[in-house]
């Protein structure tokens, strides 16, 4: 068995793609301490810089000294506490929806619902660049998968012509905010097409959650009033990135929360969310409809850090948020900038296959709330002294 690990793990190597786990010596935040060093940090989720919010650490220290650290048990028997029934309640109220129910993370949402929406006899249309937990979520569910170009709707609509009229159900199923393009699906012409060919609707707000629409509530808020038919579209949300906790969410009616307590394996048989985590997630949710501004900086922000990209001559995809790529192309070119950019105190981890597709690894900006105006100019100040400092076309930005 050693043998096929140590040869698969040297071509990762020589291709670029091994990974590491960084080592982290501080919390999270806009800089962190890393190798004995402190790094001004654009490799994390944590957009509204809640994470490290003495407000959720006061909840979640109230909640661990009166229920303890661990949930213990499943929801269905006797891990669903306090603090997660108030965190469920709070979701609802602010997605505006009948109910809401957590799992202990987004991934194993979004597993729970494509397997308990589809099954073998049905058909669903998952978009290219969906995320990994999507993809999953699809094999568990055995139903034959239609894979449709990024963001093409047209592709889309003919392949539900096509495959679809002979399915039990049919199931579209997308990301709004692309993780490593920050890019944003069309929600509008999606939703047009689960009316027109009589589909459900998954869409999963993961990294729109906290950050787009006035609320906060992601990219269903930016469309027009009554455009968002609640009966056949599910959201997913998550707990763990713009809100600072853990775990991820699904909002909807009661009818389809009670469905998925009673089918969802990854839901029935997993240990419920842990009280402070709860506790935590809930005070997040009070912070985000509280503090706007916060949301507003950070889209400010990753504006400014694009038009910099674009003035060096950098290619940022189609980013309209706080997820803002720099698209290298090779790997081993990606790896060494990123190794560059760290010897210069910035940590922007280049992201590779299998996370993205072959010959479009690049480098992986985040803003946060946190973050200075002057941490967004230093990045294209060190960018620029980088690769002027090196052999030409070294790193083609």
């Amino acid at each position: 068995m050693s043998a096929w690990m140590d040869n698969d793990l040297k071509e990762y190597r020589r291709r670029g793609w091994y990974r590491v786990r960084r080592r982290l010596q501080s919390g999270q935040g806009a800089r962190v301490r890393l190798g004995g060093r402190e790094l001004i940090n654009f490799s994390s989720n944590d957009y509204l810089a809640l994470a490290g919010d003495a407000r959720l650490a006061r909840a979640a220290a109230a909640a661990a000294r009166r229920y303890g650290c661990g949930a213990a048990a499943s929801p269905l028997v006797s891990g669903y506490s306090p603090p997660l029934r108030s965190l469920e309640r709070a979701l609802a109220d602010w997605e505006g929806t009948e109910a809401a129910l957590v799992f202990s993370s987004g991934y194993t949402a979004n597993l729970a619902l494509v397997s308990s929406l589809a099954g073998p006899e049905d058909a669903v249309f998952s978009d290219a660049l969906n995320h990994a937990s999507l993809i999953d979520g699809c094999r568990l569910a055995r139903a034959a998968v239609h894979v449709y170009r990024h963001k093409d709707v047209d592709h889309l609509a003919d392949l539900l012509r096509k495959e679809g009229h002979g399915a039990r159900r049919r199931l579209i199923v997308s990301d709004t905010v692309f993780s490593m393009d920050g890019d944003v699906a069309p929600l509008a012409e999606l939703v047009e097409l689960a009316e027109r060919f009589d589909c459900f609707l998954l869409i999963d707000e993961a990294h729109a959650t906290g950050v787009l629409g006035e609320q906060g509530r992601g990219v269903t808020e930016l469309l027009a009033s009554g455009a968002w038919p609640s009966e056949r579209v599910v959201k997913v949300g998550t707990l763990s990135k713009a809100l600072g906790a853990q775990g991820g969410f699904v909002c909807g009616s009661r009818r389809l929360l009670a469905w998925l307590v009673n089918r969802a394996r990854p839901y029935i048989f997993s240990t419920a969310l842990a009280p402070p985590i709860a506790a935590a997630a809930w005070r997040g949710v009070a912070v985000v409809r509280q503090e706007p501004e916060r949301r507003r900086r950070v889209l400010a922000l990753a504006e400014r850090l694009r038009r910099q990209l674009r003035e060096l001559g950098g290619n940022v995809g189609d980013s309209c948020c706080q997820i803002v790529p720099l698209i290298v192309g090779e790997a081993r070119q990606a790896v060494m900038l990123s190794r560059r950019l760290q010897e210069h105190g910035l940590l922007i981890p280049a992201i590779r296959p299998p996370s993205v597709p072959d010959g479009s690894t690049r480098l992986r900006l985040s803003v946060t709330a946190a973050h200075t105006e002057a941490a967004v100019l230093q990045v294209g100040e060190v960018l620029r002294s980088v690769v002027k400092d090196s052999p030409r076309n070294m790193f083609p930005i």
